[in-house]
């Protein structure tokens, strides 16, 4: 459609409907032209309560740090226009920051305010460097206790400052200064500024909590307002000689200049600068869009809610807007700019639901500075100092101390406000760090290792994490157990390096060698898989599983071999089958595909998801469970198309009077060569095939069943098995180790002529698009055979399965499987010759990988007793395209001839 994207062609961009027309177009883009701020009522409201507070703070932290007021006032201006039109936090407001209260004071004394300015510029230049570089992720990986350590430690410099101010006199230089020469600053002081002082304390901590509708109505003011307002009445009234704010003229205003000193210095203030209000303003965005949430979960009574914003926070875009702000506020003399979370708070709280807001109460700001200038020199600097000493006792805020020692940070919290207070900011933060990585450190090396008895096991247990630090003490407590004793060892723990782990692991051996025996448990005291060095990375989902099985069977220690050659099942444990019920054991691996397979499979499902399945092979087998098709072969999603039913049977398309009950397979075949167009058939037997020994134990003598029925389509392979007109198939190299093997061998080949029979099968065979496989896997072995031609013998060739080797890439030979030969006895030596040359080779099959993987995918019911689906890849593997095949032009002999030529090929 036009109107949902215009092309260079399209008029519509240069049509604007008419209000009166009504009309709308709802998908078309904005119109061209500035980004439009629609202002609310509640961005409005919200507006004046953020500058009604702004105003008075931005002051007092001016008071605080020995700077122009006026510096205080352009820093709230510039936070509040700046930063709301290019930042990324849209509630947030930025004004003169609190952390940097103790920075810039100092600055103050040693660089003069003009230097300070300049460096100020510096440290918002390096602000955007970063915003761009995309690195403000990067500063919340500082622990938090480090964070709000600092802050708390710089809260406490402010509030001892500002009470020298509220008392009367004035700060010195360093927190350390101020709390030793306050002795003498309660033993001369003159009451009128501690009055005052103390007024407008009791106001900013009463004026919240006014009880009554009174209260209510008065409470909507802001409380830093009403406390300095207040206290300037009552300051006007009984004191009119107390020190009050002098506004300079604008005219005289001080700009920066460049910076005179050492340079290792100056970029030290620099780098602290940029660094506190760094950390500053993107603690408090993470802090607004927690509240902005939790607003929005549970609005007020009173209205709606708000509409939150539309996207997350772009920490990096309110970075580089901070950068902007400190760069501009710097040139135009003012305070350094941060996020506030006193001002964003309140923003927040007030209803505030865009950037408009914020933007506001800068222009409000920026009014009161130029018209109110009589109104703010009324402004008692004893109450000026008080609100902002509030402010700063507020900064050592008591949940994160709860928070902190909870977490068992509390050392590194207490360690950074000592160094703020007594090095400063920036030694502060080092030494924060210095304590967090020595914690950390003996974290990691200290582990509790005990040794116990529990049911005449030994038990031992590491709690903690197991490093090289950790080795000596537990070589020393494996040492003292008895060689040859039954051993438990719990790891507790969220980690193990290789050392630990070799020490476990040779210990271990040496102990099974001495007949003792010893298990390795977790947590949740389920069993260890011990990794394997030859793993292939393919096998890593089958880890959990892994787990799985080593926590729910009793796993002797030395398992006997098996005469047969086939897998011997593990005995399963009652105890573990009743603490684990098969529910648990379906969620817990729902959970563990969603956790670590999902991830690594969820691009490429998403892909077939919208392009649809292509699989290049329809694979047939049995449902026993012990075959996972995806794992044997290798293949991905969207690589197999299985249908698996009881004894990988095919039902031949005249298959008498069950012909209708056995349509599903046939149903799944017809879909996978004309539907899919699949490239090949695989029929896959397996050893051991329940299926087959029913056949050999012969018909049951009551009522026919749903299951004899169905095995009915077996019969076949069972007369060719009996039949002295065809050779057994056999294994190369050997010969078949009972008659279940026997039949599970010739049922492959008997499926692969009832294959055949299918029109659609013989249809795409006789054009030369498809081929014919055979396969045989050996479940003890774990081993794949291919169905290839052997020798001629006296009574006709041999059915020969050959061993898949590891690392086998070509294919022995190819053939399209279209060549057949008619039924009959006693064909002569020249009939022969010309059936042998009918159908010539076709060479051998040279296919590449189709990609890694192992796993299982979602498998779907196509009728009684099969099911169809297509495989899942999660690992990595490399398989030959089309499986390996083999299968021959003719075949000649003198003897009995085979109903069927046999087009077979291997996985």
């Amino acid at each position: 459609m036009p109107s949902c994207a215009p092309t260079r062609h399209d008029h519509s961009r240069n049509w604007r409907p008419s209000r009166a027309s009504g009309f709308k177009r709802p998908h078309s883009p904005p119109p061209p032209g500035g980004r439009r701020y629609r202002l609310s009522g509640t961005d409005l409201s919200a507006s004046i309560t953020v500058f009604l507070i702004a105003v008075p703070m931005s002051l007092g932290l001016a008071v605080a740090m020995d700077a122009p007021l006026a510096a205080g006032l352009v820093a709230a201006v510039i936070g509040g226009i700046v930063v709301g039109l290019l930042g990324g936090v849209p509630l947030q407001v930025s004004g003169p920051s609190a952390g940097l209260t103790v920075v810039t004071a100092e600055l103050i004394q040693l660089y003069g305010w003009r230097t300070t300015c300049a460096i100020t510029i510096a440290a918002g230049l390096l602000q955007i460097l970063l915003g761009s570089l995309r690195a403000a992720r990067a500063a919340l990986a500082v622990s938090p206790a480090i964070v709000h350590g600092t802050l708390a430690g710089i809260g406490v410099a402010i509030a001892l400052a500002q009470l020298h101010i509220v008392l009367g006199g004035s700060p010195r230089s360093s927190a350390l200064g101020n709390a030793l020469a306050l002795p003498d600053q309660f033993e001369h002081f003159s009451p009128a500024a501690p009055a005052i002082g103390a007024l407008t304390i009791i106001l900013l901590v009463l004026w919240p909590r006014l009880p009554g509708r009174a209260g209510a109505g008065l409470g909507r003011l802001p409380a830093a307002l009403a406390a300095v307002a207040i206290a300037t009445a009552v300051a006007a009234a009984v004191a009119p000689g107390i020190a009050r704010v002098e506004l300079p003229s604008w005219r005289s205003h001080a700009l920066p200049e460049m910076p005179h000193g050492p340079v290792t210095a100056l970029a030290t203030a620099v780098f602290t600068v940029m660094l506190v209000a760094s950390l500053e303003s993107l603690l408090a965005a993470v802090a607004v869009d927690k509240l902005a949430a939790d607003r929005a979960a549970a609005p007020p009574k009173d209205r709606p809610a708000p509409t939150p914003p539309a996207k997350r926070s772009d920490l990096d875009r309110e970075l580089r807007a901070q950068g902007v702000a400190n760069s501009l506020s710097g040139l135009l003399g003012g305070l350094p700019v941060s996020g506030g979370a006193v001002r964003s708070s309140a923003n927040v709280r007030a209803g505030a639901t865009s950037r408009a807001a914020t933007v506001l109460h800068g222009v409000w700001v920026l009014l009161a500075a130029l018209l109110l200038v009589g109104a703010l020199e009324r402004i008692p600097l004893a109450a000026l100092a008080a609100l902002v000493m509030v402010v700063g006792i507020q900064m050592v805020n008591f949940a994160h101390i709860r928070q902190v020692h909870k977490h068992r940070e509390f050392p590194v919290y207490a360690a950074t406000i000592v160094g703020v207070l007594l090095a400063g900011v920036l030694m502060g933060v080092a030494i924060g760090i210095v304590v967090a990585m020595a914690l950390a450190l003996h974290r990691l090396a200290r582990t509790r290792i005990t040794v116990s008895q529990r049911d005449g096991r030994h038990v031992v247990t590491a709690r903690g994490q197991l490093t090289f630090l950790a080795v000596p003490r537990l070589s020393r407590m494996l040492g003292r157990l008895p060689q040859g004793a039954e051993v438990t060892v719990e790891l507790d723990g969220s980690f193990m390096d290789h050392a630990a782990y070799e020490t476990i692991q040779g210990w271990c051996a040496s102990q099974t060698t001495l007949g003792g025996r010893v298990e390795v448990t977790g947590r949740s005291g389920g069993r260890i898989a011990e990794p394997t060095s030859t793993a292939h990375s393919c096998c890593r989902p089958w880890t959990p599983w892994r787990n799985h099985q080593c926590h729910d069977r009793t796993i002797p220690t030395a398992p006997p071999p098996s005469a047969s050659g086939t897998a011997d099942s593990p005995s399963v444990s009652a105890a573990a089958s009743e603490d684990q019920p098969v529910v648990h054991r379906l969620l817990n691996g729902l959970s563990s595909f969603q956790r670590t397979t999902a991830p690594l499979v969820r691009e490429e499902l998403a892909r077939l998801a919208a392009e649809g399945q292509r699989p290049s092979q329809l694979f047939l087998t049995c449902a026993d469970s012990r075959l996972v098709t995806s794992m044997i072969t290798a293949s991905g999603p969207g690589d197999l198309f299985t249908v698996r039913n009881v004894g990988n049977l095919v039902p031949p398309p005249k298959a008498g009077s069950v012909s209708g009950t056995d349509d599903s397979v046939a149903a799944a075949i017809e879909y996978a060569v004309d539907v899919l167009e699949v490239e090949s058939i695989t029929i896959c037997g397996h050893s051991g095939c329940g299926a087959m020994q029913a056949l050999l134990g012969g018909a049951p003598t009551a009522p026919e069943t749903p299951m004899w029925r169905w095995l009915r389509h077996g019969l076949p392979s069972l007369e060719r098995m009996k039949s002295r007109h065809h050779s057994w198939a056999r294994i190369s190299g050997r010969l078949p180790t009972d008659a279940v093997e026997q039949l599970c061998l010739t049922n492959v080949v008997q499926q692969l002529e009832h294959l055949r029979e299918h029109d659609s099968v013989a249809r795409r065979v006789a054009a030369g698009t498809l081929r014919l496989h055979g396969m045989y896997f050996h479940v003890g072995e774990a081993q794949a055979y291919l169905l290839t031609e052997g020798a001629s013998s006296g009574t006709g060739p041999d059915e020969v399965f050959v061993r898949v080797a590891p690392g086998d890439r070509p294919a022995p030979r190819s053939l399209s499987g279209n060549g057949t030969r008619p039924s009959g006895r006693g064909v002569s030596g020249r009939d022969a010759d010309t059936d042998s040359h009918a159908d010539p080779d076709t060479g051998p099959d040279t296919g590449s990988d189709t990609g890694p993987g192992t796993g299982s995918g979602p498998e779907s019911d196509t009728g009684p007793g099969t099911s169809s689906h297509t495989g899942s890849r999660t690992g990595s593997g490399t398989v030959p395209e089309g499986l390996y095949e083999a299968g021959r032009a003719g075949r000649a002999g003198t003897g009995a001839s085979r109903p069927v030529g046999d087009a077979a090929v291997g996985a």
